[in-house]
């Protein structure tokens, strides 16, 4: 018996019976032989987080543009925090940890450079639309390895596309993600808010406060605690009745206060504006795309659609390079 056989069969004995085990995964779109210690979801982990598309996040905007500090989230620093609570959960609920690992890596790989405002450029600009977690898939399937893709297992898959609220994945430890990718940005966005000066501890309504805690830390232990309690033996991840309306009014007053603030978001209409002036400049001069994105014209993809696999894989600064190296002449660059 390999060692991940043996793995497979701790599997059996210690998670839940509502835990997906690695043995009873849907595989994967090409057969692949097995690895002889790593289970499949624990070996998917390991792909995403050895990616191109995974470190590129670390350049990757996550709510406030280019802030002044060391302090502020990124779009890695983001992910990480929602892997460790969605991992906490798993853990408590006897669930697959890899396979919850595996999903909250994954499922931010397509996000585009500045953040939502850079999706909202290219939804508008392409035919097709844009979507972060259609494009975190097409990621994993399509632009990683040089067109090869990571290959990676159907549950894994469907974590990654289905991780928004529009959304339900087929596994428990899905769900947990998705549930965990919503606490973490109200979390961190809030706690990034208040080191800005754009919110104050006090700010937040008393109505939530006397249901969840009165500080940022307080109320993501809250949430974690009130997961693992209402859906503990149960085939669900849920939040009980007054947390989960709790954590709906948090998210509407963090969009009046913050994602909708004029003194947080007074930059990002410079950012749609550069990111629709990048697509339309590569959309009418497809020789200056890398060659490995002109492969995938030549094979048939959409020319508006890879502009977008160009542009959303794009970190901050290349996205802001690329435009001063096209549109800025050099004798002004400071």
């Amino acid at each position: 018996m390999t060692i991940r056989e043996n793995l497979e069969e701790l599997e059996k004995k210690n998670l839940s019976p509502y835990a997906m085990h690695s043995v009873d995964s849907k595989g994967r779109a090409k057969e692949e032989e097995q690895c002889d210690i790593r289970p499949v979801f624990q070996r998917d982990r390991d792909r995403i987080l050895h990616s191109k598309s995974f470190r590129r996040l670390k350049d990757k905007t996550q709510v406030f543009l280019t802030p002044e500090g060391d302090h502020y989230r990124t779009r890695l620093t983001h992910t990480l925090e929602v892997s460790q609570n969605a991992r906490t959960i798993a853990k408590a609920l006897r669930l697959n940890e890899d396979l919850v690992e595996a999903i909250a890596l994954g499922h931010d790989l397509g996000h585009t450079p500045f953040g939502h405002a850079g999706e909202r450029a290219l939804d508008r600009s392409c035919p097709f639309g844009f979507e972060h977690a259609e494009q975190s898939v097409r990621t994993v399937d399509l632009l990683e390895k040089a067109g090869a893709g990571l290959n990676l297992t159907y549950e894994v898959r469907d974590g990654i596309l289905n991780h928004q609220t529009k959304g339900m994945p087929s596994t428990l430890e899905g769900r947990i993600v998705r549930l965990s990718d919503k606490i973490a940005y109200i979390h961190h966005d809030m706690d990034d808010a208040i080191r800005g000066g754009i919110l104050k501890e006090e700010d937040v309504p008393k109505s939530i406060c006397e249901v969840i805690g009165y500080t940022t830390g307080a109320r993501l232990d809250h949430f974690i605690h009130d997961i693992v309690t209402t859906s503990y033996d149960k085939d669900d991840i849920m939040m009980s009745p007054p947390v989960s309306q709790a954590l709906a009014d948090l998210r509407k007053f963090m969009f009046e206060n913050v994602y909708t603030n004029p003194e947080a978001k007074s930059e990002e209409s410079k950012a749609e504006m550069l990111i629709e002036t990048l697509y339309d400049h590569y959309l009418k001069h497809l020789d200056q795309l890398p060659r490995f994105f002109r492969s995938l014209i030549d094979r048939g993809e959409p020319k508006e659609r890879v502009v977008c696999d160009y542009i959303g894989a794009m970190t901050d600064r290349f996205a802001i390079s690329k435009y001063e190296e096209l549109f800025i002449p050099k004798s002004w660059h400071g």
